[in-house]
C-alpha cells in the first residue's frame, strides 16, 4: 500500500510541477531543460520506490503510474473542466501584427521566439505578416499569416 500512496502523490505532485512550470514541446527542449528532466527522473526515481527496490514493489508503481494516466485521461475526455486544468488551453501572443506583451510574459516567450517560429513554419520574416500567433495546449505555436 506504500508504494501505491508513493507513486500516486509523485504522480499528482509532478502534474502539478510540470503544470506550473508551463508549456513547451519536446522539440523545443534546452540543453538546461533536458538536465533538469534528467535530475527529476532521478529524484523520481527515489522517491517513488524508497528503500524496497524489489521486483514487485516496481510493478506496483508502474501499474499505479499507468492506471493514474489512463484515469485522468478518461477523465479529460468526459470533463471539459479537468481537460482545461491539466491541458491548460491555446493562448493568443500576437493579434493582427502586434505582440500581445501581457500574455507573452505568461507564456514565458519571446519576441524573438514567436518570429523563430513564424520563420521556421510560415517564412515570415516580421510581426507585421502575422494575423494570429497561438501557443498551443502541447507548447508549439501556431502561425496565421495576414491574407
Amino acid at each position: 500500500m506504500d508504494s501505491f500512496l508513493r507513486a500516486t502523490c509523485m504522480y499528482l505532485m509532478m502534474m502539478v510541477v510540470f503544470r506550473i512550470a508551463g508549456r513547451r514541446s519536446l522539440g523545443d527542449l534546452t540543453t538546461f531543460d533536458f538536465v533538469l528532466l534528467l535530475i527529476i527522473a532521478e529524484a523520481t526515481q527515489q522517491a517513488l520506490l524508497g528503500e524496497d527496490f524489489s521486483f514487485i514493489n516496481s510493478i506496483v508503481v508502474i501499474a499505479t503510474l499507468i492506471v493514474l494516466d489512463v484515469g485522468l485521461s478518461l477523465a479529460k475526455l468526459h470533463s471539459p473542466r479537468v481537460a482545461k486544468l491539466v491541458d491548460g488551453h491555446a493562448t493568443l501572443v500576437v493579434e493582427q501584427g502586434r505582440f500581445l506583451p501581457e500574455r507573452m510574459r505568461r507564456t514565458r516567450l519571446t519576441e524573438e521566439d514567436i518570429l523563430e517560429s513564424a520563420r521556421n513554419s510560415q517564412g515570415v520574416e516580421s510581426v507585421e505578416q502575422i494575423k494570429f500567433a497561438i501557443v498551443e495546449r502541447n507548447g508549439k505555436i501556431s502561425i496565421i499569416t495576414q491574407e
